[in-house]
Formats: structure tokens, sequence, C-alpha cells
């Protein structure tokens, strides 16, 4: 997985070498951003982020060498070095967990989600680009009476978390792991992401089918049983249309 290090604007935060800051504003999506800024040919490792009052997000381009369903594994990856980074971050009791289809749970409610596009999310080929990106509400605006399931980073009790910092750590986790990735493959990181998986062992509805989750095969596709066969749903169904 290539990632060239060219500079650009920095921003307010500082980045680990490889990577570079792309600051966004306002209603400006980063992840929409960091899509047309893969399309117009900007560096892999290109981090664009934007630190609303009630959100953080930011998302990352990577440039891949393998083919789609193998490059599929900069998901899992961005999600363990978010994990990761809140765990540096927040307190040791808040529990942190990622849903297979990108959700973002921490202590059990829903709390933002990662979002994945490849330049040519039907091809198997390996994509000129593709990016992963994430968002998480620091701050509620639902009632959490109405919404139980839903919740913010500050509810949870981490409001002595610092957005910025959240992103910067997340980039440096995930360098990490990219460059585990790249020495070690798959097998690392999915020991690691497989801890952090919830719903295993309990039946689901995913993308339109229901059925029991029983595990992930070696690049991350689900398992699942529907009726008598257990079938596979490989993690690039989970691409969406490059904005």
């Amino acid at each position: 997985m290539s990632l060239s290090g060219a500079g650009s604007d920095a921003g307010e935060l500082t980045f680990p070498p490889l990577l570079s800051g792309v600051a966004v504003h306002g209603p400006e999506d980063p992840f929409e951003k960091a899509c047309a800024l893969a399309a117009l040919g900007c560096d892999a490792g290109t981090v664009v982020y934007n630190l609303s009052a009630n959100n953080v997000a930011a998302a990352i381009v990577f440039a891949p060498e393998v083919g789609r369903e193998d490059a599929m594994a900069m998901l899992p990856l961005c999600g363990v070095g978010l994990q990761n980074a809140l765990g540096a971050l927040a307190p040791p009791e808040v529990a942190v967990h990622l849903a297979w289809d990108g959700g973002i749970r921490v202590n059990g409610a829903d709390c933002g989600r990662f979002r994945v596009a490849a330049a040519d999310s039907q091809s198997d080929d390996a994509p000129d680009w593709l990016v992963v990106g994430w968002t998480i509400p620091l701050m509620m605006t639902l009632d959490p009476g109405e919404n139980p399931g839903i919740t913010a980073l500050y509810e949870e009790g981490c409001a002595d978390v610092d957005a910025g910092q959240l992103v910067e750590s997340w980039a440096r986790h995930a360098l990490v792991w990219i460059n585990r990735w790249t020495e070690a493959g798959n097998r690392p990181l999915h020991a690691e992401w497989l801890g952090l998986v919830p719903d295993v062992g309990e039946d689901i509805r995913i993308l339109g089918r229901s059925g029991t989750f029983v595990g992930t095969d070696d690049r991350f596709g689900m398992l699942l049983r529907e009726g008598t066969k257990t079938n596979v749903i490989a993690l690039s169904a989970l691409l969406g249309d490059t904005p």
C-alpha cells in the first residue's frame, strides 16, 4: 500500500512522516473531500479532517498496490487504529468496538461509523485510489432518552479527549498498522480486529440479508449462516458509490 508523503497544507494538526493533513471546515465532509482529492491525483497518505463543535471526522487516501479485495484490509486497519487511539486517550473503562459494516460502538451504543470508497468499486484490479473515513459525534444533538442506542463521545466519559489529538493519534496508530500489515499480511491485523467485532454468534440483518454471523474469513469477509448454508459477504460489499 503506497504512501508517498509529499507535502500539503498541514492545517493545525501534526502528522508523522508519510502522512500530510488537509483541514476542512463548516459543513464540508472530509470523506467526500478526500475522494475528490484522490480523483484529482493527490498524494497517498493525505489525511483530510474536520473538527467541529459536535463532531470529529477524518479520512485518509490510499494508493493500493494490491487488488480490490486485498486493499479492503485498510477498512479494518483504520478501525483498529481508531480503537487504539481511543484506548490511549479515553478513560480505561471506555469500551470501543468495531461493527463489521463500519459502525463504531462505544460502551455498547452506536457512536459514529466508518465509510470506504474506491476509484472503481466494481473491478477486482488494484483501484487507483481508496479512501477510508470516519465520523464520531462529540456531543449528543438528539434526546438520549428517545435514542438509547445512540451515544456521543463526551456522553461516555470522554470529555477530556481532544478532537485534534484523536485525529493525530489515529493517524499514528494507523501508520503503525500499515507498516505491520505490509510486513506480515492480514494475520496480525485480523487477530486484533476480530476481537473488537461485536455480534459474532448473533442473528443479524445486514445489507438486506438475514442470518447468523458465525465469524469472518482471512480476508475479513463475513461468514453468514443463512438456513443450512454459510455464505461469505466480501468486505468490498461495503464500498459506496464515489461521492
